[in-house]
């Protein structure tokens, strides 16, 4: 047969054998061609199984048609294991149950889909988590855990994911089922107890004894003494040897509180020679990382490197005392001990994201993992350290070491130029002399994720050959065909093939942004996703705001990283091959709020709202649009023309049929209600207003109020409420005259041409008053001329001054009018911060604006879905509501009697109002309304 009927075939006969998802399509592939290593294969296709019999019916299906399988849980493993070319197992989308958790036997059963941060949730109330917790907490699923033999950061503690597996039921190629244990070879494969029994000799002396040996196979699990452990040695087989449907975990007790002891030393190696003399105090973490991880010292000891010490307690004081004991302990330059939970999740977040974070190195050139997990003695750690720098100085590389000190395993990624045929040479160079260098440790070359592709093939200057071989024996008693997972530890591909990057263009795309950030070259912008996935967490956290439209469908495609890996394939022209005009590009991009979310919150500052815009700009140059292009996309102008026929447009619009109508045709969503244009614009009061004469102020400071669409035509009362805030702090407000636009509805729909001409027109306007303070009321708009008009017009001067002096009203009393005290209002708000004041602006200004008026509560973050023109489109009415009902409905449903709500943002204000029939205000109305005294000119 064909390639072609063969893949034919193989989807029929899976589609027939499975309940679950078949999908062979560009997109399903596109997005499972990497994970978060230096690797991409292509796979043929994807099966997302229902339950344990679709696994088995997948994998008798695949057996007879010869493809290999790839079991995949979050995708994030950063050796290559989670890639291949045959059929990837998306183990995330259904198997997601806990079958049972017995809290008086610290006993879960669980599914291979169960998110971590979903077991420890479960478990929480009984007092018990799960030990294990790499930095993915909230995204990796316990199957790919127990795939690479996770660890996290509380490993000196409760140790790694195989020390606390009890029990695995796994399906091999072919479908076949075992039932692992601890303690006898039931379920064992025929001849694995004579292949252990006849090497004892090599597996009691061949392995490195240290708590971070994860590298090849743990065969020495199946040495009498130690069981045999049949689910221990299956734990960090990647895949290679079968599928888990099914986990027996331990938990354990969680301490009832927690304080972090956080210890400044001069340098990463007098913190990792500090780490093991900590450890007799029995601490639940010992993590390390050094200051070129830090961008900002975010409340860190004196120091230039840290080592962050948890310690745990039945009351506050026990751990406080706990970590107060390691204080005196250290010798250390620097310390403080942080029992508040907030401040300790801030500075976790730190070392949390430091696996996005150090893929950049402070002058911004990219960095890569390759050699991101080995291991060594803690002992020996601050010796290895020091010739781990100095080999990377021989080679001309720069990294930062970071990660888990106290079982002497580091994290780095590596500034490798993995472009070049020479940059590759020295990849393989280097590779070969690190692992010369773990092994004169007695270290392991993989300490927590794995050796995949990325060191498998230098296992035998770790085992040596004669272990290695016994390996492949290992493996082909499991996987008699070689299906599962192939070119993994054994006989595995060599390390510097399948390299993500190769397919990549080697010049740069013709693009309209800038990208200052990645020298103006579309790729390097669309590499910065490296797959740690922080976008496809189910739970919003905090006041973040990524990823929405993920946490709406739970869809990869709709994730950042999904969307990421998509134009990755766009530019390789392999899987996706119809460029710019790419209908599954376009399909991704369309649920993708424009939030800004991703530019923020990514570790890696990911910009999706720019790629999507750029993306639109080519999608559609030269061909019919949307209509909702056509109409919400150049809004501005139409509102200019609707301005003086307000009052009919708006008794019209309450026409029903004559409103169906007009939505229709403009591409506006049927469940909308079109917003009422004001009687009298902002810009029309002003001029007004200015005609009276001069207002009597104690200050002569004038400030320019900026006249956005949105306040100007459908919110004036805002810029009127501004006005009167800016007056009583002293300044005269005016506003930078009629015509100017930030050119927000061209960017966020892609027409950039449009968008341009807009933004110069502005700028000839601005005149003489460039740089000048310029106060903009609406969020999205100030974050419009803020970042996207410097990166659009990236050789015009102007442009990056106009954005310069963008504040905020908050951010400019602060800075302008610092004395100004604003009238006491002393009563609740609730309401969402505007997701593009979250990602470009900041709210801390707000923040101390409002607790100086007297205004308490916090407004939660995430977006509230209507973001712009995009809840307004005709097909986004689910995904808008099911973002609003995620923290902003519910904060505003569960606010007392009496609440102010608070939303800046018109398009927040307006979906508060369509959904849940509440008035909410901009901060600038509830000052305004407090403010003493009357105004000559009443707002």
């Amino acid at each position: 047969m064909t390639d072609e009927q063969t893949r034919t075939s193989l989807v029929r006969a899976l589609s027939g054998a499975v309940r679950g998802e078949v999908e062979f399509d560009a997109t399903a592939r596109a997005l499972m061609t990497m994970d978060a290593s230096n690797y991409r294969r292509v796979p043929l296709g994807v099966v997302a199984p229902r339950d344990a019999d679709d696994i088995a019916a997948t994998l008798a299906v695949c057996r007879a048609h010869e493809v290999p399988v790839v079991p995949r849980g979050g995708g994030t493993s950063i050796a290559g294991q989670a890639t291949g070319t045959g059929v990837v197992l998306d183990l995330t989308r259904h198997l997601r149950s806990i079958v049972e958790l017995d809290a008086g036997a610290r006993k879960a059963v669980v599914q291979p889909g169960v998110i971590l941060d979903d077991l420890r949730r479960a478990a929480a109330p009984h007092g018990l988590t799960f030990g294990p917790d790499p930095s993915t907490h909230s995204r990796c699923t316990l199957g790919g855990m127990i795939g690479n033999n996770s660890c996290g950061s509380h490993s000196v503690a409760w140790g790694t994911t195989a020390d606390n597996v009890e029990a695995l039921t796994v399906a091999r190629y072919g479908g076949d089922t075992l039932r692992l244990g601890r303690g006898r070879w039931d379920g064992a494969p025929a001849g694995l107890r004579e292949l252990a029994d006849s090497h004892l000799a090599l597996l009691r002396t061949g392995f490195p004894e240290l708590p971070r040996r994860m590298s090849g196979y743990a065969l020495d699990a199946l040495l009498p003494e130690r069981g045999p452990d049949l689910a221990r040695a299956f734990c960090g087989s990647e895949g290679t040897l079968g599928v888990v449907t099914e986990a027996t975990v331990r938990l354990v007790e969680a301490p009832e509180a927690r304080a972090l002891a956080v210890l400044g030393y001069a340098d990463e190696s007098a913190a990792a020679e500090a780490a093991p003399g900590l450890l007799p105090y029995c601490p639940l973490t010992v993590e390390g990382m050094a200051a070129d991880l830090v961008r900002e010292p975010a409340g860190l000891p004196r120091g230039g490197a840290w080592l962050f010490v948890e310690t745990g307690g039945a009351t506050p004081a026990e751990a406080r005392a706990r970590a107060e004991q390691i204080l005196r302990a250290a010798d250390a330059v620097g310390a403080t001990v942080v029992t508040d939970p907030a401040g300790q999740r801030a500075l976790w977040r730190i070392r949390e994201d430091a696996s996005g974070t150090a893929t950049r190195m402070p002058d911004g050139s990219e960095a890569w993992p390759g050699w991101e997990d080995c291991a060594v003695p803690p002992a020996r750690l601050g010796p290895y350290l020091r010739e781990f720098r100095a080999l990377l100085t021989a080679h001309g590389l720069r990294g930062t070491p970071y990660g888990h000190f106290g079982d002497g395993c580091i994290h780095v990624r590596i500034d490798f130029d993995l472009l070049s045929g020479d940059g590759v040479a020295r990849f393989r160079r280097f590779s070969e002399e690190m692992a010369t260098l773990v092994v004169a440790h007695g270290g392991s070359l993989s300490g927590e994720h794995g050796d995949g592709q990325a060191r498998a093939e230098l296992l035998p200057r770790m085992y040596g050959d004669e272990l290695v071989a016994l390996f492949g024996r290992f493996k082909d008693l499991w996987d008699p065909d070689g299906g599962m997972n192939p070119g993994m530890l054994a006989r595995p591909a060599r390390l510097d093939e399948n390299l993500r990057f190769d397919v990549l263009p080697r010049r740069p795309v013709d693009v309209t942004f800038g990208y200052p950030h990645d020298d103006g070259d579309f790729s390097a912008a669309v590499r910065r996703c490296v797959g740690v996935a922080k976008c496809r967490t189910s739970q919003p956290s905090g006041a973040g705001v990524m990823c929405p439209s993920f946490r709406a469908t739970g869809e990869e495609e709709h994730s950042t990283r999904g969307r990421a890996r998509l134009l990755h394939e766009m530019l390789a022209g392999e899987v996706i091959t119809d460029g710019w005009r790419s209908k599954e590009v376009r399909d991704a991009l369309d649920l993708c709020l424009s939030c800004k979310g991703c530019r923020s919150d990514c570790p890696v500052g990911v910009d999706m709202a720019t790629y999507k815009a750029e993306f639109l700009h080519h999608h559609y140059r030269r061909r019919l649009r949307p209509a909702a292009h056509y109409v919400m996309g150049r809004l501005p102008g139409w509102l200019r023309l609707a301005a003086p026929f307000a009052p009919v447009l708006n008794a019209l619009a309450r026409i029903r049929p004559l409103a169906a109508l007009a939505k229709r045709l403009a591409g506006v969503a049927a469940e909308r209600t079109i917003p009422v244009l004001a009687g009298e614009t902002f810009t029309r009061w002003a001029a007004k207003r200015r005609r009276r004469g001069p207002v009597l102020l104690s200050g002569d400071r004038v400030v320019a109020v900026w006249p956005d669409t949105f306040t100007d035509h459908l919110s004036p009362e805002v810029g009127r409420a501004a006005v009167r805030v800016l007056e009583a702090a002293g300044r005269t407000a005016v506003h930078p005259g009629r015509g100017v636009c930030c050119g927000l509805t061209y960017v966020s729909t892609g027409q950039l041409d449009k968008a341009r001409r807009v933004m110069r027109r502005t700028l000839d306007r601005m005149g003489p008053s460039l740089g000048d303070p310029l106060v903009v009321l609406e969020p999205s708009c100030a974050a419009t001329l803020r970042t996207d008009l410097p990166e659009l017009l990236p050789d015009d001067p102007r442009a990056a001054e106009l954005a310069s002096s963008v504040r905020t009203l908050a951010q400019y009393l602060e800075e302008y009018a610092p004395d100004w005290q604003p009238p006491r209002l002393d009563r609740p708000v609730a309401g969402q911060t505007h997701c593009h004041q979250h990602a470009v602006l900041g709210d801390a200004a707000e923040r101390r604006l409002r607790e100086r008026a007297g205004l308490e509560g916090e407004l939660a973050g995430g977006c509230c879905g209507l973001a712009g023109n995009f809840g307004f489109e005709r097909g986004h009415w689910g995904v808008s509501v099911a973002c609003a009902e995620e923290q902003l409905l519910p904060s505003v449903r569960s606010a007392e009697a009496g609440t102010d709500i608070l939303a800046d943002g018109f398009s927040c204000r307006t979906q508060l109002a369509q959904l849940a029939g509440v008035r909410s205000r901009h901060l600038a109305e509830l000052l305004a309304e407090g403010l003493k005294g009357t105004d000559t000119h009443p707002i």
